[in-house]
């Protein structure tokens, strides 16, 4: 991949985040090329879906793809925690523009991913961390500002086109937990497990 941002510093075996997906980088060259193993790209879900993968396997030389290196600890975070692990694929139901250079996306996402939207709540949409503005049923709609529209692949986006969505990970921590007090999943470590460790 060609970057037109600066990733001088960017070492070998660094995690890039590509239209949502977390890559690695494997050579220092011109560009930074990373690779992606072709069973990742071929994946499939145990449904025989498209994993989310499969959406930087319908890549093409001169594909545009959002790109974004780690945050580091001491950086000021100014959206939400994105990890890079897509847990879905999501359509583009609508896109209008709204006027002053503002456009309004809708975005259609499956159920196992709805679940944990919540109105005005996170959602990364290609890597983009973005602020649910509406959520009917499966459809979720956003905001998108002019600068966000310009300089991301927004911009190239038409009815119909799949994008790698990933939604917040607290809210699966926070299932997680619930889960475990309700009995639902065995905590790994229990009172009797303590006591047969002798304390």
């Amino acid at each position: 991949m060609r970057s037109v941002l600066r990733l001088r510093a960017s070492k070998v075996a660094e995690a890039i985040c590509a239209e949502g997906d977390s890559v690695c980088c494997e050579r220092r060259l011109p560009y930074r090329r990373r690779d992606l193993a072709p069973q990742r790209l071929r994946r499939r879900s145990s449904r025989r879906k498209p994993s989310p993968a499969a959406r930087l396997g319908q890549l093409r030389p001169g594909s545009l793809v959002n790109l974004e290196r780690s945050l580091l600890p001491t950086s000021r975070m100014g959206g939400h925690i994105v990890q890079g692990h897509v847990d879905g694929l999501g359509t583009v139901h609508d896109l209008k523009e709204l006027g002053d250079g503002n456009w309004w996306l809708t975005i259609e996402v499956p159920d196992d991913v709805e679940r944990y939207c919540v109105f005005k709540g996170s959602v990364s949409i290609d890597g983009v961390s973005l602020t649910i503005a509406k959520l009917e049923a499966n459809l979720l709609s956003v905001a998108v500002i002019p600068h966000t529209h310009a300089n991301t692949t927004m911009r190239g986006y038409y009815r119909g086109d799949k994008v790698n969505l990933e939604i917040d990970v607290i809210a699966k921590y926070v299932e997680k937990l619930l889960a475990s007090r309700d009995g639902k999943v065995k905590p790994r470590l229990s009172e009797e497990k303590l006591r047969a460790m002798g304390y």
